[in-house]
């Protein structure tokens, strides 16, 4: 499970930027993570920009993404920088190309505090995690 919220101020992104945006978002981890479509969650916040400062002023083109992961972490500090150097390049078409600011942070939370539909996640590369991908939906652990 990533959790995305992509906080931006009003009128930069339209319903088909939201859209595509979360649909990139999602092939991201489906093709390069292996993770189940159903897993990734994306909000939009929409902002005034006289009700999100950066340094004191309206954030006019500032674009604040925070990322909750769950699902896949990795504590190598130089897997961890490729990411965001990756996360960077896959969202310039959004971000960047686009002359906006932007952050990115993600939080990484234990599996222990996460449940799907009621159930526990499979283990990673189980055959319930595999059929869960296959299936692109939860359901009862087989415990394969």
């Amino acid at each position: 499970m990533p959790m995305w919220h992509v906080h931006y101020p009003k009128g930069v992104y339209d319903a088909a930027d939201r859209r595509a945006l979360s649909t990139r978002i999602t092939e991201l981890y489906h093709e390069r993570v292996k993770l189940p479509k159903f897993y990734v969650s994306v909000a939009f916040h929409e902002f005034d920009p006289e009700h999100f400062f950066v340094g004191g002023e309206p954030a006019e083109r500032f674009v604040r993404i925070w990322i909750d992961q769950i699902a896949r972490q990795n504590a190598d500090p130089e897997r961890q920088r490729r990411w965001m150097v990756m996360l960077n390049d896959w969202l310039s078409a959004f971000l960047a190309d686009r002359g906006l600011n932007w952050e990115i942070h993600i939080d990484n939370t234990p599996t222990d505090f996460w449940t799907i539909d009621g159930y526990l996640p499979p283990p990673y590369g189980s055959e319930d995690e595999q059929r869960w991908l296959a299936e692109n939906k939860s359901s009862e652990l087989l415990g394969r």
